[in-house]
């Protein structure tokens, strides 16, 4: 697949990261991941980011990194697309990009890379090696440490063909407000804060109409139900979802620093397909937390 064809595909539809199962001694669980992959793929998300944020991509080794992908990929072949997490070091990325297309994915997310505060100048030389290191598309995560200004993301988009995706997760509008009217058609637009369906109105009425749902991992049918409802402008439909199901989850998320994928992991085992423990230094909710958001989830009815 060229950058264009992704491109087109992250422009118009639902996507979501599915969780990485990990068995009990915290092991990737290549089995329990394949069986994921394959309930969730009928659903209609245009693709799925295999090794994302909410896949623990921060605690997965190399040869688990490969293992993710490769299995995501075979899985889903001729189905759903699969873009891989990238990032990190800037030699880090770009091996974790040549093995992701190497490996057959669709494109990368090109994850924050580690700890230190970086110039705009140093961005840039980061983003265009791992963009020159691959032919398939690269999709560029804004947030913590990561952060384009408009100016950076222009010199970008002239230099880097297969630049063609930026996912914002700061949720700053003058940002994105100056992203989008400066670079028009020539990018696609995400939404990438945690629990993204809670910005998903606004962020539309600011030129990003398309997100990535981390609770469609567990809530399938009404990740769709949300995304359509939004793209429609059902404005019933979303404010009862908002109410009876989001905005109480939020208050269980937010109890814990690291709940954002803990959450998430803990719905799909109240659901039927654990997907196993969080890796330290992330931690599991506990059994009030559980019992919580098992009382949101059944009131939606069967996924």
């Amino acid at each position: 697949m060229d950058a264009l064809e992704l491109k087109n595909i992250i422009s118009d539809g639902l996507l979501s990261f599915p969780v990485t199962d990990f068995d009990a001694q915290g092991n990737f669980d290549q089995q329990s991941y394949i069986k994921r992959l394959e309930w969730l793929a009928p659903y209609g998300a245009s693709a799925l980011f295999a090794a994302g944020g909410t896949g623990e991509f921060f605690s997965l080794t190399n040869d688990e990194y490969s293992q993710v992908i490769k299995t995501a990929v075979d899985t889903c072949r001729g189905e759903v697309p699969i873009i891989a997490g990238a990032g990190g070091a800037t030699r880090q990325a770009i091996a974790q990009a040549q093995e992701a297309q190497r490996l057959g994915a669709h494109g990368i997310l090109l994850m924050p890379h580690y700890l230190t505060e970086a110039s705009q100048e140093g961005l840039i030389e980061h983003v265009k090696q791992v963009c020159d290191s691959v032919d398939f598309g690269v999709i560029f995560y804004n947030r913590s440490v990561s952060k384009l200004s408009v100016e950076s993301l222009q010199k970008l988009t002239e230099m880097c063909p297969n630049l063609v995706g930026f996912k914002d997760g700061l949720g700053q509008i003058d940002t994105i407000t100056s992203v989008t009217h400066a670079l028009g058609d020539r990018l696609a637009y995400l939404g990438g804060l945690p629990t993204a369906e809670i910005f998903a109105a606004p962020y539309k009425a600011l030129g990003v109409p398309v997100y990535s749902s981390a609770v469609f991992n567990f809530i399938p049918k009404t990740a769709m139900e949300f995304f359509h409802a939004i793209r429609s402008e059902d404005h019933a439909t979303v404010n009862r979802l908002l109410d009876d199901f989001f905005l109480p989850y939020i208050k269980i998320r937010d109890r814990k620093q690291g709940y954002a994928v803990s959450i998430v992991k803990a719905g799909a085992k109240i659901v039927g397909h654990d997907a196993g423990p969080v890796r330290p230094p992330l931690s599991d909710l506990d059994a009030t937390e559980m019992q919580m958001l098992a009382e949101l989830i059944e009131k939606l009815g069967p996924q």
